[in-house]
């Protein structure tokens, strides 16, 4: 692979399909690295404060269920802009201390309503190209794109077509990512993977790769709604193919794991991860986020009980 100099934005590279043949993934170590993470003890106290605080700006706060309103996506923006109560904020001496979730990740009817509420303060992410299966034209995919970036989308989620990893097509997929890397702009592009479908470790590092090589910003695990969403062993995996992705390139690719990150202790862990295997430069939004509807909650509530010493009602901590 050739290297290239460093630049803002990942840009497109040849797909290297003599590179892509020989990825191969240890199956075993990943899972006893895995398991080390979570098995080790957590920070406590005001460190661990201190990384729950870290984590609320790292979040793409979400809403994605059939039910949506403008009015709960309004609700959800305006939590995005304040995501803790007034009296924690004081009781933690965060008054001068800018606070908001990473951005807000909606779908595209929802993004005029998020618009109004944000005015550009964060950035608005939408699902696009046939989210969740991704099985709709490609043509349809890519004006769906054009549509969300038009309507006021600063970073666009996409989903792969899942049937060129199971069927080793590495060329479709990669002629299919640079389509949406064109049709997004000046718009970030995450590729998610779906990686609860994709069945090994190797299908998961060589759609990694394939994906970044034509130009996507972002790699993200799921859209949520598989089976099986973002594990330890799958981020391993993804997040070791940026590293090296990187070293062979120069470009730094972000990651996103999204579904079933509920619990401040499941962030804490992929915290660890990205700060043991990438390092304290991509612990920042432009290269970090963790897609969630519920974690935001439970980060409250930790810090509450950091603060007053007691686990308050999730209700009074709930998103719209």
């Amino acid at each position: 692979m050739t290297i290239i100099s460093d630049f803002k934005r990942n840009e497109a590279v040849p797909l290297d399909l003599g590179w892509i043949n020989h990825i191969h993934i240890n199956k075993s170590a990943a899972d006893r690295r895995a398991a080390s993470l979570a098995n080790r003890r957590t920070v406590k106290k005001e460190y661990q404060a201190a990384w729950l605080i870290k984590a609320i700006g790292l979040i793409d706060l979400t809403t994605l269920s059939g039910d949506d309103t403008p009015g709960r996506v309004e609700r959800l923006c305006m939590k995005a802009m304040r995501p803790l109560r007034s009296d924690l904020v004081e009781a933690m001496g965060l008054q001068d201390t800018p606070l908001a979730t990473g951005a807000v990740c909606v779908y595209h009817e929802m993004i005029k309503p998020a618009v109004q509420v944000l005015q550009g303060r964060l950035p608005i992410a939408a699902v696009s190209t046939g989210f969740p299966a991704g099985l709709t034209s490609m043509e349809t995919k890519v004006r769906e794109i054009e549509l969300s970036v038009a309507a006021g989308a600063t970073e666009i989620d996409i989903v792969i077509t899942r049937q060129h990893v199971l069927t080793g097509n590495w060329q479709a997929l990669y002629d299919e990512m640079l389509a949406y890397r064109k049709a997004c702009g000046e718009a970030h592009v995450k590729a998610i993977l779906a990686t609860g479908e994709l069945v090994t470790l190797e299908n998961v590092a060589k759609a990694s790769w394939v994906c970044m090589m034509a130009g996507a910003d972002f790699i993200k695990t799921s859209t949520g709604k598989e089976p099986v969403n973002a594990t330890i062993p799958v981020s391993l995996t993804m997040v070791r193919a940026i590293r090296e992705y990187h070293e062979q390139t120069g470009f730094k690719i972000g990651y996103k794991p999204a579904g079933g990150v509920s619990t401040a202790k499941a962030a804490l862990q992929y915290l660890t991860l990205m700060k043991e295997e990438l390092g304290n430069e991509w612990l920042q939004p432009h290269l970090f986020r963790i897609g969630a509807s519920s974690l935001l909650t439970d980060i409250e509530r930790q810090l509450e009980h950091y603060v007053t010493g007691n686990y308050s009602a999730a209700h009074r901590h709930a998103l719209p």
